[in-house]
């Protein structure tokens, strides 16, 4: 790792990391024969509707969905094998949990949800293995540059370069990731916000990312991570300075998702 002040201009190159591990290649065989689950999101898009800010809606839906099952590798697709577009609300890995709850506080009706998905989940929205986010580098990267979230950068953040090797059927990859210190993380709590979208910088050299969550603050100021964990098998909140002493995280790389522009195109 090569740590170094973080400027204006190597910002966007910064938001980085992104675990293979968290994602998989994807298993046909883990699904029911149709990969479109999205009765249960549809209706809470309808109910979360209401709400002005992006971080309401956030709050909203994935609070809705706490309990819903772990479950990892449930898309489809691979590097011989066609990919396709799964819709599922009702099991969740940790970055599929995150792009649900995400395209779905983004939707202004149930209509966008899809168009939202591809956009969070592949480049370009192309639905195809080699331009989905395998790893939560090229998911932050991505989604900063549609617009869809923004680096977050507290002071004392940092840059941490890695070769990453961790996805066997990616050749390796380089990655540039902002790097924010624990201790940083929490002496600047009240500068974060509720829907904020975190993820642990791994201490393994082929990986960036062991997991990724949101962010909730509660009323008295406390931190929460709502996220999806194959330890507890559910979706559900823990005390965020707790999940960090226990997983003895040194960095996180910190997002925060931006309000749609009124009219934007989707794909």
């Amino acid at each position: 790792m090569t740590p170094a002040a973080i400027t204006r201009r190597n910002m966007l190159a910064a938001i980085a990391g992104g675990a293979a591990a968290m994602r998989g290649v994807g298993s046909a065989q883990a699904l029911s024969p149709t990969p479109v689950r999205d009765a249960r999101i549809t209706r809470l898009i309808g109910e979360a509707s209401h709400l002005p800010a992006i971080g309401q809606r956030l709050a909203f839906i994935s609070h809705a969905l706490l309990g819903s099952p772990y479950r990892a590798y449930t898309l489809i697709g691979g590097p011989r094998q066609p990919e396709r577009l799964v819709v599922r609300d009702d099991v969740f890995d940790c970055v599929t949990f995150l792009e649900t709850v995400l395209a779905a506080a983004r939707s202004h009706d149930a209509s966008q949800f899809q168009s939202q998905l591809r956009l969070i989940r592949y480049r370009d929205g192309e639905v195809e293995w080699h331009a989905r986010n395998h790893y939560f580098a090229d998911w932050c990267t991505n989604n900063v540059a549609n617009r869809v979230c923004r680096p977050l950068l507290l002071p004392g953040s940092t840059v941490v370069n890695k070769r990453l090797t961790s996805e066997r059927f990616l050749p390796p990859h380089r990655a540039t990731m902002a790097a924010l210190p624990v201790a940083a993380l929490l002496e600047n709590r009240t500068l974060l916000a509720t829907g904020d979208i975190i993820g642990f910088l791994s201490r393994r050299p082929s990986l960036d990312y062991f997991h990724s969550g949101f962010i909730v603050v509660d009323s008295a100021g406390g931190l929460w991570l709502r996220h999806a964990a194959e330890s507890r098998g559910r979706v559900l909140d823990q005390p965020l300075p707790r999940f960090l002493r226990d997983n003895r995280t040194q960095a996180v790389t910190l997002l925060r998702v931006r309000e749609p522009v009124p009219g934007s195109v989707l794909i």
